[in-house]
């Protein structure tokens, strides 16, 4: 008999299985095996909050065959992904395949390397039941709030809508900010730069700072006026320089979400593709002469530890390769955030020594460039600081005359130059507005010495509001509030988006109409839902439980009832109150009464309907229309849905005319047959009358 090792990706299997070899079996458990069913509540609130889960859909066979393989095997190992949500399957397979929770079966990888895989198998222990609790807790969180305070939503706003605990939080802070910013004020400021030259031409530029009592804010265009009349004809001289040197330490190697952060500053990628392509990297890829394996630490942590072994390799790579000057006098130990739940390593590369260039040509464009990220973070968190000379030098301009009764106008101007470059030889953390610092060093001044004025450039600005999110900046926000997890934040963003509460512009966070009225609603009458303190005091009675220091039921209890007893307040004193939104609103009138109709949302999707119900019952299917022709036999060309969603045009006669594409219409006719043009998702705009052939290419939007 064999031993069985179950883990969650059958990718990660293929890598597992080589390093264990002969006598073992290791098969996928394809992810989640049992939830909560999604019909019902599904949880005993009476009953200690007893949650009732059930065999995934589409996976029945999936399990019979593991509970078969399971009694084939000498022993069942359980090898699922190494953080709550893996506990949770491992003892979810516990249960269905009838093992006993007090054997010592429980083993996890932090690296699928021959040295992760080992040691994992090497100390084998119980399922932990205060990580299952925690998640469990979670799950059981989540599905009470949905479940009680959707139906609320739905019939307040539009049908179909869903309310959700962190996710409600995110859109707030989505929303608060857009709010900030509609109430912003901007304000007038001046600045004044001069462009001066030493006495061998060499150039620099100083900014206006002040006058002989001190600093000087310029407001307006005429005190700005004010201070370029005192500099007419002003004679300019350098006066105090300051010299020194500064350390520019390196950023800590990845956790979850400040790979996410730097990878859509950086790459422009989506949490959701990071993860994905990280899983890839962790999971393993097959590399000549080193066979299949996981090229990078797991990638769910929010701990920065960094394992000796990793420490001294990395060492080892950088002292071969830049010398011994650029390894720090003393190792960088970093240290976790007070809240992280510190189970795993930071994400590194398994092996320090397979550089980037080694292994690009065995992985996919977006594995390279996320293996090159972890990499030279990696590797540049151990090495040496940057070591700057600075320089700072103030100023006087003024006029003989004025200079001799003691009045003149200040500027400054500083730089620096790079000493030693230490990291940043390999690599430098980018920042969310995109201004990387760049070397400018002064040229060589003396106290005293006579300036040059070349050109003053007045310049008018105004006070900006606060950005919108991007998707770094708000996964940032929510870490920095303790709100989410590693595991959760790809699954609040693609929750805010997928519903409708959030959109994209660009690659910014804009609130949607449904987001604000949402969020409105929540703020008025289930402030803790949406606030960010209590989630993020929540997640911290979580990871209590996770440690066992806290009751899972007592923390149910008292959430659910305040719950249940806002909900009660809000149906009894909104139980006439209806939500409209503009969005909903169409220029559609009802051929019965004449109202204007409005969008509603039903069991089989999007319709209009009269808003003067039940007085008026007419309803009819909702037409998106389009400014294009049927090429086939002129009709309009409208938008429809296919039974999987996905969004095509076709003629509004079918089944008459059996026009139908994927590409979409555009407002434009052909050159050389008059009709209709439409866009692929390339580039490209073509003719779709048949024997015309006529097609174009266009320029790629870029985003701003």
């Amino acid at each position: 008999m064999s031993k069985l090792i179950i883990v969650e990706s059958p990718a990660k299997a293929k890598s597992i299985k080589k390093y264990l070899g002969r006598g073992y079996e290791v098969a996928s458990s394809m992810g989640h095996v049992r939830d909560l069913p999604p019909a019902k509540l599904s949880v005993d609130v009476k009953n200690n909050f007893t949650p009732k889960y059930a065999v995934l859909k589409g996976k029945e066979k999936l399990v019979k065959d593991l509970q078969q393989k399971a009694a084939e095997s000498e022993m069942v190992y359980l090898a699922t992904d190494p953080d709550r949500e893996g506990e949770a399957i491992s003892w979810h397979l516990a249960s269905l395949l009838r093992l006993n929770l007090a054997d010592e079966n429980r083993v996890t990888f932090n690296e699928i390397t021959k040295t992760g895989v080992k040691g994992g198998m090497a100390h084998p222990r119980r399922v932990d039941m205060n990580l299952v609790n925690a998640q469990q807790t979670r799950r059981i969180l989540d599905r009470l709030v949905g479940y009680r305070l959707s139906p609320f939503v739905s019939q307040k706003i539009r049908r179909g809508l869903s309310a959700g605990r962190v996710q409600s939080v995110a859109v707030r802070l989505i929303v608060d900010r857009e709010q900030e910013i509609r109430a912003f004020t901007p304000e007038e400021y001046w600045t004044i730069e001069a462009i001066l030259a030493n006495g061998e031409g060499r150039k620099l530029t100083a900014s206006f700072a002040g006058d002989q009592n001190g600093k000087i804010e310029l407001k307006t265009r005429e005190e700005t006026d004010q201070i370029l009349a005192r500099l007419d004809k002003a004679q300019f001289q350098v006066g105090q320089i300051k010299k020194g040197t500064r350390k520019k330490n390196p950023a800590p190697p990845f956790i979850t979400s400040t790979l996410q952060q730097e990878a859509s500053r950086r790459l422009g990628f989506q949490a959701q593709r990071t993860m994905r392509v990280a899983q890839e990297l962790y999971e393993g890829v097959e590399i000549p002469e080193v066979g299949t394996t996981g090229l990078i630490t797991y990638m769910r942590t929010d701990s920065l530890r960094i394992s000796d072994e990793a420490r001294d390799e990395a060492a080892a790579f950088i002292t071969a390769q830049y010398g011994k000057d650029y390894l720090p006098e003393q190792p960088r130990i970093y240290k976790s955030r007070a809240n992280a739940q510190d189970g795993h390593e930071a994400i590194r590369p398994t092996m320090p020594s397979l550089t980037p260039a080694q292994a690009k040509g065995h992985l996919t464009p977006d594995q390279f460039k996320i293996y090159d990220l972890v990499w030279k973070r990696f590797l540049a968190s151990l090495m040496a600081s940057c070591i700057q000379n600075t320089v700072r030098a103030s100023i006087t301009a003024a006029r003989p005359e004025d200079r001799r009764r003691g009045k003149w106008l200040s500027f400054s101007a500083s730089g620096f130059s790079v000493r030693f470059d230490g990291f940043t030889a390999l690599y430098v953390e980018s920042t969310d507005d995109g201004d990387e610092e760049a070397a400018a060093a002064l040229p060589e001044l003396r106290e005293g010495e006579a300036l040059a004025l070349q050109e003053l450039q007045p310049g008018q600005h105004f006070t900006q509001p606060p950005p919108r999110f991007t998707e770094a900046s708000l996964i940032k926000a929510l870490e920095e509030s303790g709100v989410g997890r590693p595991s959760t934040y790809v699954t609040i963003m693609s929750t805010i988006l997928n519903r409708g509460y959030v959109k994209r512009n660009g690659k910014l966070l804009c609130p949607t109409e449904l987001g604000e009225a949402t969020t409105a609603l929540l703020k008025d009458r289930f402030p803790q839902i949406v606030n960010v303190r209590f989630t993020a005091d929540m997640e911290d009675s979580l990871d209590e439980v996770g440690k066992g220091q806290a009751d899972y039921v007592q923390i149910l209890d008292g959430f659910y009832a305040d719950l249940d007893a806002s909900l009660t307040k809000a149906k009894e004193e909104m139980k006439d109150v209806k939500i409209t939104l503009e969005e909903d609103q169409t220029d559609i009138p009802c051929e019965k009464c004449g109202r204007m109709m409005v969008i509603k949302t039903g069991r089989y999707g999007r319709f209009l309907a009269c808003p003067g119900y039940p007085e008026c019952k007419n309803a009819k299917p909702l037409v998106l229309e389009t400014k294009a022709l049927c090429p086939k036999c002129g009709g309009k060309v409208i938008q429809r849905t296919s039974k999987k969603g996905r969004v095509f045009f076709g003629c509004e006669t079918w089944p008459k005319c059996d026009f139908a594409t994927w590409d979409t219409p555009t407002e434009e006719r052909c050159p050389q047959c008059g009709k209709s043009l439409f866009q692929q998702r390339s580039n490209l705009i073509r003719c779709l009358n048949e024997g015309c052939g006529y097609s174009m290419k266009t320029e790629k939007k870029k985003e701003t």
